[in-house]
């Protein structure tokens, strides 16, 4: 794939995605699969009617009326060119860090670990008592395409402020430059020298949207390796499943915009590489996988499309004999806790905290 080549088949605002970049799907996977031109969906959108939830915050009503506005008026990067997504992206991301900073202050530095950059935060007074044996690794969102920096900070800084612990954000490589699995294997090197220095059970992983399959792709690389299986993980609004089911369809409508292209995300760049049944780039797939998986947090918001990805994937998890909890944040929109100053932010903050704190540290089954 040419730089800055299209890959969208209707142009929208992209804020309800930024996370994922789910405006970027191309063509239906049968068409990908035969390398051939996708014929252009034509949807109608209405904007949405829907009555706001009331066990919304009011902070939460605010912020969906502004972004259902910005929806409306068109505003977002230019969907077939990805230099200016990356532009528009790290302007949005670069302002929710400087949000998430005023409200959660904490240590960062750049550097390398396996050689691949991250950025090591740590919270100010240092991780104490268990946690200065523990780590966590983060991988963050933006459609495998953008989010390094201050996209990840964002997920990372709050994370390590409330559960007082590092965290280790990887800043892997991008598509469409680097396809499957460049950023699986950025993961693995990181989690590798990490082991050098932690103990598997004291290491958890997390990821949002992209990164949040991300997070499963590399925990089933990891035990496909025979390497030690981490202590947790947390999926949070993207999974090991490619985006389907009805929230496809109905978390979009939710927030006014048009459903999801029925391939789910396979014909994103970074997955276009990645063959349809290959048990690391879709282990929702493998049933045998997922039984030696660790126990996984969900987290999702309930106008978010990646809701019935992520239910179906606990379910599997459960089904496989998993612990797996699955939190949703009703009338929240994809990736939502990116925005600290919300209540259910907050609350998502402290989920997260308190999930790795009792599931890190035990023993392997």
């Amino acid at each position: 794939m040419k730089k800055n080549q299209p890959f969208t088949v209707y142009p929208r605002s992209a804020i309800f995605h930024f996370a994922l970049g789910l405006s970027a799907l191309s063509a239906p996977l049968a068409a990908v699969a035969q390398d051939k031109p996708a014929t252009p969906e034509t949807v109608a959108m209405p904007a949405t009617s829907l009555p706001y939830s009331r066990f919304a915050s009011a902070e939460a009503r605010a912020q969906f009326e502004r972004m259902l506005a910005e929806t409306r008026e068109g505003k977002g990067p230019n969907p077939a060119d990805v230099a200016d997504q990356r532009r528009f992206y790290q302007r949005y991301n670069d302002d929710r860090l400087a949000e998430a900073e005023r409200r959660y202050p904490a240590k960062v530095e750049a550097t390398r670990i396996g050689g691949v950059p991250v950025h090591v935060v740590d919270p100010q007074a240092g991780a104490q008592g268990d946690n200065a044996q523990r780590v966590l690794i983060n991988l963050h969102g933006g459609a495998f395409m953008w989010g390094s920096g201050s996209g990840a900070l964002v997920e990372a800084v709050p994370i390590a402020a409330v559960a007082g612990i590092r965290v280790v954000t990887v800043d892997y490589r991008l598509a469409p430059e680097h396809p499957y699995p460049a950023a699986v294997d950025d993961v693995e090197a990181v989690y590798r020298e990490l082991l050098k220095q932690y103990r598997a059970e004291n290491i958890g992983i997390y990821g949002c949207s992209a990164g949040g399959m991300l997070t499963a792709q590399a925990t089933a690389r990891i035990l496909m390796r025979d390497l030690p299986r981490p202590g947790a993980i947390g999926n949070f609004c993207g999974t090991g499943l490619l985006f389907a089911g009805d929230s496809a369809t109905l978390g979009q409508l939710a927030v006014g915009v048009p459903p999801l292209q029925s391939d789910g995300g396979a014909s994103l760049p970074y997955l276009r590489t990645a063959q349809a049944d290959d048990p690391v780039a879709y282990p929702g797939q493998s049933p045998e996988l997922l039984a030696k998986f660790p126990p996984t947090l969900f987290l999702a918001g309930g106008r978010d499309f990646a809701v019935s990805a992520v239910s179906t994937m606990q379910r599997r998890l459960l089904g496989a004999g998993v612990d797996a909890e699955l939190v949703l944040f009703d009338g929240l929109w994809h990736a939502f806790f990116v925005y600290p100053d919300l209540p259910e932010s907050q609350e998502a903050y402290g989920l997260i905290a308190r999930f790795f704190d009792r599931r890190l540290g035990r023993q392997p089954r």
